[in-house]
């Protein structure tokens, strides 16, 4: 069942990222398979910078480095990603609006996702 609600998280993941780009100006995704890989390379960027500087430096964590983090990683999505462009107006928006909608729909990070696999 960990499995599916891997897989879960990320269509629903796509599914904000497609609403965000209708939302946000300087944020444009191309459609939802583009939004299906940047939810997964958002989440491995995540987990990297996560990795190197911890977990108070991670994009899902609260506060304003959290959020620049977050604006940061999005931003750099956009080279790995085809079919996405975002301005770092837009990266910083959309962060912001991606924060306003975890308050609604929860995810766990990625960091607290193996935390409780180890328990």
């Amino acid at each position: 069942m960990r499995f599916l609600g891997h897989v879960i998280r990320f269509i629903v993941a796509a599914l904000v990222l497609m609403v965000v780009g209708w939302i946000v100006p300087g944020f444009s995704i191309g459609g939802f398979w583009s939004a299906l890989l940047l939810a997964l390379v958002i989440a491995a960027l995540g987990w990297i910078i996560e990795g190197i500087f911890g977990k108070r430096v991670n994009p899902f964590g609260r506060g304003i480095v959290g959020f620049l983090v977050s604006a940061l990683v999005i931003w750099l999505a956009q080279f790995i990603v085809g079919n996405f462009e975002v301005t770092i107006l837009g990266a910083i928006l959309a962060a912001l609006l991606i924060g306003i909608i975890d308050l609604f729909i929860p995810v766990s990070t990625p960091y607290d996702a193996g935390r409780s696999r180890r328990s």
